[in-house]
């Protein structure tokens, strides 16, 4: 499953670069089986990462996951020619997918893919505060920062 479609990369960096990319025959159009080609590529390398966390096909596609692919099909797409941004997005994005793989990142998602339901969330009963200024009174140093001795009206 496709993590981007063509549309994405053209939103992303523009139908012209999208066709000085693909276009091998100079005929002013996007090579469409290429883009299709390259983005699959993408998203199976992407799903190498993903494989040993999620259970595959994910049935929601975090939007991370569309910008890193689109930023994987470029690199591709550039062939020997990348600029250094595209090179650095390319970086950027197989350093986030290890992160994730390894479980350091998460996607917001659960390990069958979808996207957990929203709710619930954490509850914390406190008995009020532990450390206060007048608590911490007779641990604070006899001088203050201003190098003055403290006196008795010292608060």
């Amino acid at each position: 499953m496709p993590y981007a479609t063509q549309q994405d990369l053209i939103d992303r960096f523009g139908a012209d670069e999208l066709i000085q990319l693909t276009d091998d025959d100079n005929a002013g159009v996007i090579n469409t089986d290429r883009v299709t080609q390259v983005l699959g590529d993408a998203s199976t390398r992407i799903d190498g990462y993903l494989a040993s966390r999620y259970t595959l096909p994910l049935t929601t596609v975090p939007p991370a996951l569309t910008q890193y692919a689109c930023d994987i099909a470029r690199y591709i797409l550039a062939k020997d020619t990348p600029t250094d941004t595209m090179s650095a997005r390319y970086d950027e994005a197989i350093k986030f997918l290890g992160r994730v793989a390894s479980g350091v990142y998460s996607l917001g998602i659960d390990a069958q893919g979808s996207t957990p339901a929203l709710g619930g969330g954490v509850h914390v009963d406190s008995v009020g505060r532990t450390f206060t200024q007048h608590g911490l009174r007779d641990y604070t140093q006899p001088w203050d920062w201003g190098g003055r001795r403290r006196g008795a009206d010292w608060p």
